[in-house]
């Protein structure tokens, strides 16, 4: 499931692509709400543990993107940045805000690609 390799394989179609991005946002959803019911039961050890995959994803999603792209990339970058940042603070800090505010932020912008995902499938 590595992104960084997508700009490897040129032969690649585009909806495959898109796909594959939209399911790594899936997985970083679920494992920021596997995070929160963790953390409401006081599961230190099991919110750390799905806040470092969800990190990883989302470190995988930011380290493919082709900063050659302009804007969009950049912006990209930058709520990449910050999810990252808000999985920090929930993770040091067991703070729910944080986990909401980055669930909320994968959310739209799954929500994008699942459109882009449909709009390919045509």
């Amino acid at each position: 499931m590595q992104t960084a390799a997508l700009n490897q394989q040129p032969e690649m179609k585009v909806s495959d692509r898109v796909q594959i991005v939209t399911m790594l946002y899936d997985g970083a959803i679920n494992f920021i709400r596997k995070a929160k019911e963790k953390q409401e039961v006081g599961d230190t050890i099991g919110k750390t543990h799905f806040i470092r995959k969800t990190s990883a994803i989302v470190k995988e999603l930011a380290n493919s993107l082709n900063m050659e792209g302009g804007e969009i990339a950049v912006n990209l970058r930058n709520l990449y940045d910050f999810v990252l940042e808000s999985l920090i603070k929930a993770e040091i800090n067991s703070n729910m805000d944080a986990l909401n505010d980055a669930e909320k932020v994968m959310e739209i912008l799954r929500g994008s690609w699942k459109e882009m995902q449909e709009a390919n499938q045509v």
